[in-house]
């Protein structure tokens, strides 16, 4: 199921321009301050303006997840909650726990002449001070977070993706996203996008090659190596 390493060149030699998913491929943004704790954080973080979170909102331990629970059933409040978790993932990715061959890709794609956009469900102040903070900002042509007080536009909406893509110019069969879950895939197919898959945990494999995944790596080093081989 694991892409060899011709199956990931083929993929690879006509891109221009990656597309790369911020938490999983480049970092694990709540590896220092979990995730269960950011959402707590951002429950109380809500009570303690008045506001009164929406039913089912204390058992989520996805801070993402939550964030949609809020919007859908009190829209009132999801500009609140959007900054204040956009504070905490900020919090978060000082601690963050760089991925394995992420800033490898970052590299690679340097030394192959390809640009890359980091598309994510975070918050791009986030991705920024993340990127900034370890010296990375240079590789990345442009950073789209999650539009700020519109959880809708996160991921399997393929609309980050498609802003990313009209901004740098390169047409759908001159890109590739690299992601690591089942709405990551989701959205590079609703944008035409070709998706590798990151497989960074057991049981992932099979989740993005069902959802359609082009290939399917386990490590990010092996994107890197694919990425040099495979320049023009």
């Amino acid at each position: 199921m694991t892409a060899t390493s011709q199956q990931l060149a083929d993929v690879l030699r006509p891109v221009k321009h990656v597309l790369l998913d911020f938490d999983g491929p480049v970092c694990s943004v709540f590896a220092g301050l979990p995730a269960p704790e950011v959402a707590r954080r951002l429950r109380e973080g809500l009570l303690a303006t008045g506001a009164q979170p929406p039913a089912g909102a204390e058992g989520q331990g996805d801070p993402l997840a939550l964030l949609r629970l809020v919007s859908d059933a009190r829209p009132d409040l999801t500009e609140i909650a959007d900054a204040a978790l956009a504070e905490l993932e900020t919090e978060a990715v000082r601690v963050a726990r760089p991925t394995p061959g992420g800033e490898s890709v970052l590299h690679a794609c340097a030394r192959s002449g390809r640009l890359i956009s980091v598309v994510s469900n975070n918050a791009g102040a986030a991705i920024e001070a993340y990127l900034a903070e370890h010296g990375l900002r240079d590789y990345v042509v442009g950073i789209f977070g999650r539009a700020p007080g519109d959880p809708s536009s996160m991921k399997p909406n393929p609309r980050l993706l498609l802003e990313a893509i009209e901004t740098v110019g390169a047409g759908q069969e001159h890109c590739v996203f690299i992601g690591d879950a089942a709405r990551d895939v989701e959205a590079g197919n609703a944008a035409g996008v070709p998706t590798i898959g990151y497989a960074n945990k057991p049981g992932k494999n099979l989740k993005l090659a069902t959802a359609g995944a082009v290939a399917v790596v386990e490590s990010m080093y092996f994107v890197a190596e694919a990425l040099i081989e495979s320049r023009s």
